[in-house]
């Protein structure tokens, strides 16, 4: 820290918001703006004093390690990690220390802190609603915006998955899922006797086995919305999709939101809109009349969801309605209307404009949050049964947004990528110095209609996707990257951590793959298989058989990449992806085509490519790199398919002089390759089947093909027959020879 960048420091902590400290020592200092700056919280959500203490001595003691470290010309980045930042956007202050495990709010270094603790909830309606208006009037959070998404796995990853209703049909695919008993919503779904597929706005429902009578047998017409994913189970569908209305209220309404009582209100417009996430459920007990049973509308955005057994589990994403802040007496002891999300059960009954039939989700002491308070926006976790039509929903509402979803059969882990919002502090600015990504993870136990908060951790650095996360013989795994990579020099790492029931580090592997970041990872039992790139594709074999010492067996650097890893068997993973070139100037790589590949891991100090095969040129695609459930995969059936968009170098481009290594190739097909894959023999092409008629698409597409409703998006099997399925059609081919045995219309 040079001369100048002191004096800067130092002239913020005397006059912090216009405050004058300059008469007190530097350390003195650092407590008088923390007692300021809390000051400014509302007393419901100001913290304790043994947290304030707690605070301002681990603020004391770190800037006085700092200082020490400043004078011996020690590095920042490793021995001062981060002695405090400021995020003034919000109107508070915070400062943050290295090393407050205790508090359970920031880890030291690369250890985690537990609180073993229920969440605090707000106090009362104008506890949350000044704390949310406060955020809306500073345009965001306080900190950091929350970024949740579900987590665990009790047993081990399978390609097995879950189970569906008996039908007429003894073998027939089921959607591909990460745990085995933990069914993924997805855009299609069989029984083994029927198909259901999203097509459009519809759900059409049809008849595929036996092949001889295969129809449409009904269309389900999403009113005034849009379907996203469905489940079945037995005699029920659930559907979730997205819809937004316009609530039209009666003239001299004051809110279309709950009112507490009649003398509170204000000028509201006569048109409201808002998103809403709808899960409707029907019966098909008669497949070819769906019976519409059950209806319910949340405020916000559908995120992702879950099935275990009988219960669906999702989550909601939804946003304070700034009205409710523009309101008089918003910070009256009992505001107008509560802030909470709203939602409705209807169960198919049509409602007026002068009843909306909508309820608040929670009440607002039902609202939870995790200090420090750090988002303008709820996550709403929600869980119904797919077969009990009357049954109160489930729920738990915090301050917070969502991303992906990842459950075990007991436990769900909220995964929360946490970041500064808008601008590093003044002192990561002075010296150069970024905030550090981390993951912050909090455990939630689930009994059916029951979700119960069980803890919280951290781990440095952010996860690529549910496949980041895993749980085993009660211990929690997590494979994250610190950093970020560019073609140039990189700064970052790759790490494994692992967490005891209690989600207390146990033990870690840091420093994987310096440069590099992860691409796929896949945790199998006792061991994780890894796969970073830049350059080349390090396949990293992972020993996690001791808890406490981690530690890598082996790898194999090869060209290109996987996206997505799968489960041969206990000693074989398929990986797909893309191949690569490396650049011949800077330090990356040009991707060519797909790739797919098996990997031998009998001997895991020493893996082993067995077997690859390249699908077309540069540009070639397939939704499979990133959605599993496009992966179709059968050992026993040696079976795997998958959508290909197909781009192609012409005869001539590749007999000519040599093509830079980014060229794109033009698209010439669109469809699935189906494979006969065993350990002897590799990838054997059997052959391709698409929903074209001819090429003509093709050729017009130019440089850009996003594909039509002929474009095929999933395959399933049902007995000895393939179903290809696009928005227009489901195509049925004989899976021994491709031959084309029938066809269904879902126009």
């Amino acid at each position: 820290m040079n001369e100048k960048n002191a004096e800067q420091l130092n002239r913020y902590l005397e006059k912090p918001n216009g405050k004058n400290f300059s008469g007190l020592p530097a350390e003195d200092r650092i407590a008088a703006v923390l007692a300021n700056e809390l000051k400014n919280l509302s007393p419901n959500n100001r913290p304790d004093e043994k947290f304030t203490n707690n605070l301002q001595k681990r603020l004391i003691k770190n800037f006085r390690s700092g200082t020490n470290d400043l004078k011996k010309g020690k590095n920042m980045n490793t021995n001062w990690k981060i002695v405090f930042s400021f995020s003034v956007t919000a109107g508070l202050v915070v400062l943050v220390a290295v090393g407050l495990v205790g508090l359970g709010v920031f880890s030291d270094n690369n250890k985690t802190g537990n609180i073993k603790t229920t969440l605090p909830q707000f106090a009362s309606c104008q506890a949350l609603t000044s704390q949310l208006k406060d955020n809306y009037q500073k345009g965001g959070s306080f900190l950091e915006d929350l970024s949740f998404g579900l987590a665990g796995q009790k047993s081990v990853s399978s390609p097995t998955a879950s189970p569906v209703s008996e039908s007429n049909a003894t073998d027939y695919s089921q959607t591909n899922v990460q745990v085995t008993g933990v069914d993924e919503a997805d855009t299609v779904k069989t029984d083994g006797q029927y198909i259901y597929t999203i097509s459009g706005q519809n759900i059409k429902i049809a008849l595929a086995y036996p092949v001889a009578e295969a129809k449409l047998v009904s269309t389900i017409a999403i009113k005034d919305g849009t379907p996203t994913e469905i489940f079945i189970d037995g005699e029920n569908l659930l559907v979730f999709g997205s819809r937004y209305e316009n609530i039209i209220m009666e003239e001299g309404a004051t809110s279309w939101r709950p009112i507490k009582s009649a003398a509170a209100s204000v000028m509201m417009p006569e048109f409201y809109g808002q998103n809403l996430t709808f899960v409707e459920i029907y019966n098909l007990s008669n497949p070819s009349q769906p019976e519409l049973k059950r209806q319910v509308e949340f405020e916000g955005t559908y995120g992702s969801s879950r099935k275990i057994g009988k219960y669906v589990y999702f989550v909601v994403n939804s946003w304070p309605d700034y009205r409710v802040f523009q309101e008089e007496d918003a910070n009256a002891a009992t505001p107008p209307s509560d802030p909470v999300p709203l939602y409705r059960d209807r169960n198919g009954k049509e409602l007026t404009k002068a009843d909306t039939g909508f309820t608040t989700l929670v009440g607002c002491t039902d609202v939870s949050y995790i200090l420090p308070i750090a988002s303008n926006q709820y996550v709403s976790v929600i869980g119904l049964p797919i077969d009990d039509y009357n049954k109160d929903i489930t729920k738990e509402v915090i301050l917070g947004s969502s991303e992906n979803i990842y459950a075990s059969l007991e436990n769900i882990y909220l995964a929360n990528t946490t970041w500064q919002a808008y601008e590093a502090g003044i002192l990561d600015k002075i010296i150069g110095r970024y905030p550090e990504e981390k993951t912050a993870v909090y455990k939630f136990s689930l009994d059916k209609d029951k979700i119960k908060y069980e803890g919280q951790a951290e781990v440095p650095g952010t996860i690529l996707n549910q496949f980041s996360m895993d749980e085993s013989n009660d211990y929690f795994r997590i494979a994250t990257t610190i950093g970020h990579v560019s073609q140039g020099d990189s700064d970052s790492t790759n790490n494994i951590y692992i967490l005891d029931k209690d989600l207390t580090q146990t033990g870690s592997l840091e420093g994987i793959a310096p440069g590099e970041k992860f691409y796929s990872t896949r945790f199998m039992g006792d061991r994780a298989y890894l796969v970073t790139f830049k350059k080349v594709d390090p396949f990293f074999t992972v020993d996690l058989s001791d808890p406490a010492k981690p530690k890598i067996l082996g790898q194999l650097k090869i060209p290109g990449y996987s996206d997505y890893l799968h489960p041969y068997d206990d000693n074989h993973i398929i990986g797909v992806g893309k191949d690569t070139e490396e650049a011949e100037e800077g330090n990356f790589a040009w991707y060519q085509g797909l790739k797919m590949a098996i990997f031998d891991v009998t001997d895991v100090a020493n893996p082993v490519e067995l077997f690859k095969t390249v699908i077309g040129d540069r540009g070639t695609d397939s939704p499979a790199l990133s959605d599993h459930k496009a992966f179709l995969f059968s050992r026993e059936k040696n079976l795997l398919v998958i959508p290909v968009t197909l781009m192609e170098l012409t005869a001539g481009q590749k007999a000519g002089a040599s093509l830079p290594a980014n060229t794109y190739g033009s698209y010439t097909f669109q469809g699935s390759y189906v494979y006969d894959l065993t350990l002897e023999n590799g990838f054997v092409l059997k052959g391709r089947v698409t929903h074209y008629a001819d090429d003509e698409i093709f050729k017009k597409s130019g440089y850009y093909f996003s594909g039509d409703d002929l474009s095929i998006f999933r395959n399933l099997y049902i007995n000895s027959s393939l179903y290809s399925i696009s928005n227009d059609k489901i195509q049925i081919n004989n899976l021994a020879d491709l031959v084309e045995q029938g066809k269904i219309d879902l126009n």
